[in-house]
Formats: C-alpha cells, structure tokens, sequence
C-alpha cells in the first residue's frame, strides 16, 4: 500500500527542508513548496526582471493547463467547470452569495466547521436565508446524521471533506447520493482532502467543491479553485464581474457581450500568475505521483502513526482510526495532568513540527514522509509525555 522505497526516495527528494533536520507535520496548516515550484516561480521572475516581462500571453496557456490538471485532480466533467480563486472562502462566496436565497430557506452546516465554511454562509441570513447548525461534538457528520436534519426547506448542505480538528473523513459518496435525491445542493470544503485523498466530484456527486491549494496541494498561499457543476452555475447570479469573466475579454469595448460559457466568468481580473506557476508544478507532481498511490500511502503511515501514539500512557486518539473515516489528519488529547501546550512546544524544540488547536495536538503528515518519520514523531512524543511525567 505504501510508495515503494525507491520511489520514496525519489519525492523527498523534491523537498528541501527534509535535509534541514526537522519533522515537518503540518500539512493542514500549510505545506512546504517542492524544488519544482520554486524553480516554477522563480522562473517566472525572473521573466519579469530581466526577461521579456510582458509574459501575459504564455501565462494563459499555463492557466489552462493548470485548470486541466485540477479537473484531472478532482475528475471534473471539463476544465470549463474550474475557476481559479484566492483562496477557500472566496470560492465558498461566489456561491454562497450568488444563489438566490428566499426568506425561509434553510442551510444545513455542521457545528464543527472551520470558519471559512461558515462565514459565508451565515452572511446570507441578510438575504433570508436560516442556518441550522448540526451539533456533532465528536467532529463525525454521519449521512444518518444528515439525513435527520434535512427538512423540506433545507436548499443547501456545506461540510467539510476532512474536519480540519478531528481529521474525520465524511463519507461524501452517501452524502452527496443522499442530497441529489433531495433536490438539496451539496457544497464541500475540499481544502483538507484535495491532494491528500481522492476526490471524485462525479462520483460523489458534489455540487460545489471549494479548494485553497496551499495547504495539501503544496502550492503557494493565494491559490486555490472553484468547481461547480453547470447547473448549479446556471443558477448562480454574477454578483461580481471582471473583464476576464466575459466570452471574449479581448473584445475590450463590446459591453454587450455574454459571460464565458464555464467557470471563468467568476475569475474577475488579473491573477496570482506567480502563484498560478506554483501551483501548475505542484499539481504536476500530485498528477505523476498519482492520487491512487498517494492515498493508500498516507493511510498507510498516519496507520502507523496513530498506533505507537496510542501506546503511549497520557494520550487519547480524537481521529477515528478506520482508514475509511480519515485521511491525512492524526489529533491526539493530552489526558489530565498532562499539558497539550506543553507537549506541543517540547516537540517544537525537538524541530518535530504539529500544530496545537482547541487544546489538541494535530499531526498532519503527506505522501513524502515514510514509516521513520512516523517512528520520530511518535518517539519524541512519548519522551515529551515522560519528562511532564517525571517534572
């Protein structure tokens, strides 16, 4: 199920900071740039410096390319269902505030979200439309869970793939089959999932997936995608409008002018092509790694991860450790008299990087860590638990 060895060898070697002597595990947080990305970028530059500077017409041809390898990513129906957007929740907004809410309608949104998938939303209670939160404590949105709140007024369903605390994994196949049979808009937050597992919004039916690409898809902060599908964007109205969003934006003085056919009527003006460049090389080597390599790896070794820091006395396992409700996410708690901050920062100055949130410590490892990286994290753990233990 894992990478094999040589192959292994070979991706780290794409990330420079593995050679520094730290144990970087926070990819839901952000990820570290590949030496491809950086060269990307810095080729880029460079053209800007020195070069020819006026690079506008070779950068819509890496655009392009860069919008088929997410539809590849996510199996889209075409590139014209992808727009590319700063960052999560503004790809979120241009749905959240473009459907035309009636007073009365409801939006199912779990307790638990992070608040980019919540904001949005909530923002629409000016519009009429109600939010029904979904107390789930445990941080597991079931479809048995969802199925019981869906009233006859609910329009909309928005849930993260992963739950960025307790790395719950939802089961997005039966979600999105359930809300389909509804008539109800399935609206995922995929900034937790895309790149890390796989993400078939054909096959899961999602109506709407919302992407920031800096944090599991390695690529610089700034970047990330819309999708939808093309009945969901038929009902969507322009509530923002740049000249890149209209059929022919080279037809500067043809007002008249329809939209674009697909998703890039959302995409306004000028882009982040630095990051853009970023992104196009980062994408490339999730594409040629491949995502059914990838996911069976990362379960693989968080496997393993979650099984030595279970044997450690002081901690309790939040994520769940069947490999079909998590992906990439492993958060522990530090049982009493044990002091998460504490841990949190012993790792840290054992250059062993996780993150602390809502007094839980989350590991978050990828595709180029192996089975040693695992052994280090869980080792330095229980050594930091030994010396609260013993203070």
């Amino acid at each position: 199920m894992m990478l094999p060895e040589s192959d292994l060898r070979e991706v780290r070697k794409l990330f420079p900071h593995l050679t520094q002597g730290n144990l970087y595990l926070n990819h839901a947080s952000t990820g570290p740039l590949s030496v491809h990305v950086i060269e990307a970028i810095h080729q880029y530059l460079e053209r800007h410096a020195v070069g020819e500077i006026d690079t506008y017409h070779h950068d819509v041809v890496m655009v392009e390319e860069c919008r088929q390898r997410v539809a590849r990513l996510i199996n889209a129906e075409s590139t014209e269902r992808v727009a590319f957007l700063g960052n999560t929740t503004d790809a979120i907004n241009v749905v959240a505030s473009g459907l035309p809410w009636k007073s009365g309608d409801r939006i199912l949104l779990p307790s638990v979200e992070f608040p980019a998938n919540v904001y949005p939303y909530l923002n629409q209670r000016l519009n009429g439309a109600e939010i029904d939160f979904l107390e789930t404590p445990d941080g597991c949105v079931t479809p048995e869970t969802i199925a019981s709140h869906l009233t006859p007024s609910t329009r909309l369903v928005a849930l993260s793939a992963i739950q960025f605390l307790s790395g719950y994994r939802a089961d997005l196949d039966s979600i999105g089959y359930l809300c389909r049979q509804r008539n109800v808009i399935f609206a995922v937050d995929g900034i937790q999932a895309v790149g890390a597992v796989n993400i078939d919004v054909q096959r899961m039916k999602i109506d709407v997936l919302s992407a920031g690409a800096q944090k599991w898809q390695l690529s610089p902060q700034g970047t990330g995608f819309l999708y939808l599908t093309e009945e969901i964007q038929a009902r969507i109205l322009q509530r923002s409008l740049g000249w890149l969003g209209v059929a022919d934006p080279w037809n500067f003085h043809d007002f008249g002018q329809p939209l674009a056919s697909g998703a890039r009527r959302y995409e306004g003006g000028s882009q982040n092509m630095q990051g853009l460049w970023g992104m196009h090389a980062a994408l490339a080597t999730h594409l040629e790694t491949g995502m059914e390599r990838i996911e069976p790896h990362l379960l693989e070794i968080t496997g393993l991860l979650i099984k030595r820091l279970q044997e450690i006395d002081g901690i309790a396992l939040v994520t769940p450790s069947v490999d079909a409700a998590r992906g990439g996410i492993v958060t522990v708690r530090c049982n009493t008299p044990f002091d998460a901050t504490g841990v949190y920062k012993n790792l840290l100055s054992r250059r062993v990087t996780v993150a602390i949130r809502e007094g839980l410590i989350r590991y978050s490892p990828h595709f180029y860590n192996s089975i040693d990286d695992m052994n280090c994290a869980a080792d330095a753990t229980a050594e930091c638990i030994r010396q609260q233990m013993n203070s």
